[in-house]
């Protein structure tokens, strides 16, 4: 029941994903969630550490796109200036905003790798649609909506039962 909530891999933030693997491998794009992934949910901008990822994903030759649950207003604030398409108001888990971040970068599932720091929105959705599924760790729990922290409790109960499966390994965490 829960097999869908596991992530392809785990690491602690988007620094630590091997990109140089990942394209060597055929992906090309990177549909990435931003509060708690990118940056902290209450954080504005970018971190210059984070602008220096952006330069890589982009030298790599990787495309990337935002899709964030979040409002316009939000999310327009930190993608624009960074020259970053996005699609707002997502609604992960839905398979619509997937398949519209897939389609503007015209890349196919087997191409798109899916960076979240959710299991019920992020890994769920992209593992439905057959995507390349990472989880990162939170950046700042203690600023989480309460949407978010529910999930978080729904997510301790699903690791709790993947563990008991023998699913969910915390030694496969860096």
């Amino acid at each position: 029941m829960f097999e869908r909530l596991i992530p392809k891999l785990r690491v602690n933030t988007v620094f630590d994903i091997a990109l140089e693997e990942l394209y060597a491998l055929g992906y090309r794009g990177i549909i990435t969630d931003l509060d708690n992934t990118l940056v902290g949910a209450k954080a504005p901008l970018a971190t210059p550490e984070l602008l220096l990822w952006f330069a890589k994903v982009k030298e790599l030759g990787f495309k990337l796109i935002i899709v964030s649950n979040n409002n316009m207003d939000r999310v327009s604030r930190f993608a624009t200036p960074l020259n970053i398409e996005f699609v707002h108001q997502a609604r992960k888990p839905s398979n619509t905003p997937f398949l519209k971040a897939m389609k503007q970068m015209g890349l196919k599932p087997e191409q798109t790798i899916v960076v979240g720091d959710q299991m019920l929105t992020d890994v769920y959705g992209g593992n439905r649609l057959g995507l390349y599924t990472v989880l990162v760790l939170p950046i700042s729990v203690k600023d989480e909506g309460i949407g978010t922290r529910f999930n978080r409790r729904v997510e301790r109960i699903a690791t709790t039962r993947l563990r008991k499966q023998g699913l969910w390994h915390e030694e496969d965490k860096p």
